[in-house]
């Protein structure tokens, strides 16, 4: 009884129209009252037995449209708040809602319109598919190049949002951010292929040496003698890489602190040149330095920063010979800034020069701008990836300039702290 009281209400409006026209019949029509009562009950008796379409549930399956809307308001505030992307679909593919992380990663994604729209991912709308086909969440991995690659892992999870029970499901995409990961391993790869590249290269010298040596030439004087040179040259050269590499390991491990210490950098320069004199009067160079008006003191570790403008001021030497001029420049320097004034040192050659192309990546690990030259002047391809480091360390920072034929210009930007007197 109480199942056919509540199919009568649920078709209530449906029964009052049709009370309304059987009145209308029987008092501008004239038909019987009889007929007209007999017609009403039949249309009675119908809403009974009749089944409602699937596809229009009844009013007690769906929440009424306030409290509809109070459910998705609830929905985007819980969506917005969430640290990830993340998009909610209806059974179709449609977008019912989306946060603002995920605007930012797929701009074109619109409420209302399918999210193949939004995001042409092959791989990703075929594990929405698969969601709605199987009701088991699903997860994939894809790549974004708009811009740079961005690589990006998602869960797709199905979800009763707004359907009844034995419809298919809508969805909650919820995207994680794989972009850093993939390239810190990306450069670990890389790293280690250079690395041992690097060390197979000497290794391999002297192992033909040293078979050399046991065999044909193991009674040849001359010849040992030119091979052990050729040996002790190589070995230094690995020596030097592992101490590169051991250096550089130990700088990034404390690159997140910040050296406390004041130190004042024209008696760090003096000292660098000291040590690279005889390699310039070698080459013919002659090292020229410019003082600041006043002394600059900075924050820092002195053996680091002895490490960095040795680095600078022995490629000027060594790529920058030809132009017979090394020439230190100190200076204060003020910016708008809350730190105030920056000491600055820049070191330039008179020698080729670097094409623009290559500006940008000089400070990748075992990068050179040419690798016959860099290997023949004993370089490692670690120099100026340490220098960056070194500088990330101290708050300070690295720019090149560089003009094809008129020379290079190494800057080192630090905080200064205070002049001394």
């Amino acid at each position: 009884m109480s199942a056919a009281i509540n199919r009568l209400w649920d078709n209530r409006w449906a029964i009052a129209t049709a009370a309304i026209v059987t009145f209308a019949f029987v008092l501008f029509g004239g038909l019987p009252l009889v007929l007209a009562s007999v017609g009403f009950v039949a249309v009675c008796v119908v809403m009974l037995i009749a089944k409602a379409p699937a596809s229009l549930p009844s009013s007690n399956t769906f929440p009424q449209p306030a409290a509809f809307e109070a459910d998705w308001q609830r929905l985007q505030v819980i969506i917005d708040a969430l640290p990830d992307p993340v998009v909610a679909l209806d059974s179709t593919g449609a977008v019912l809602a989306l946060n603002a992380q995920a605007r930012r990663i797929a701009p074109a994604l619109r409420q209302g319109e399918p999210i193949s729209l939004g995001l042409r991912m092959p791989a990703l709308i075929a594990a929405v598919r698969r969601a709605v086909a199987t009701g088991a969440p699903q997860r994939v991995e894809f790549s974004e190049r708009s811009r740079s690659e961005q690589w990006y892992e998602v869960h797709v999870i199905p979800a009763a949002l707004s359907r009844p029970a034995g419809s298919p499901p809508d969805l909650l995409l919820t995207f994680h951010d794989l972009t850093q990961p993939r390239r810190i391993e990306q450069m670990r790869a890389d790293f280690v292929a250079n690395a041992s590249h690097e060390l197979r290269t000497p290794l391999a010298a002297l192992s033909g040496f040293i078979e050399t040596l046991r065999g044909p030439a193991q009674n040849d004087a001359g010849a040992r003698e030119r091979f052990l040179a050729i040996m002790h040259a190589q070995a230094e050269r690995m020596a030097r890489l592992i101490d590169d590499l051991l250096s550089l390991s130990r700088i990034e491990l404390r690159e997140h602190i910040n050296p406390n210490t004041p130190v004042e950098l024209l008696p760090i320069i003096h000292q660098v040149i000291d040590t690279l004199e005889p390699r310039a009067q070698e080459r013919g160079v002659e090292i020229l330095v410019s003082p600041a008006e006043q002394p600059l003191v900075v924050h820092g570790e002195r053996d680091e920063l002895i490490g960095v403008f040795e680095n600078l001021v022995e490629n000027a030497i060594k790529y920058g010979a030809s132009g017979k001029r090394v020439e230190i420049r100190l200076e204060c320097a003020s910016v708008q800034a809350a730190n105030g004034s920056q000491a600055k040192v820049s070191v330039r050659d008179w020698g080729p020069g670097i094409a623009p192309e290559h500006l940008p990546r000089l400070t990748e690990r075992f990068y050179r701008v040419d690798v016959g030259q860099s290997r023949a002047e004993g370089g490692t391809g670690l120099g100026l990836a340490l220098v960056k480091h070194i500088l990330n360390r101290h708050g300070g920072r690295l720019s090149i300039e560089s003009t094809p034929g008129a020379g290079s210009t190494f800057t080192v930007t630090l905080p200064l702290i205070r002049p001394v007197h």
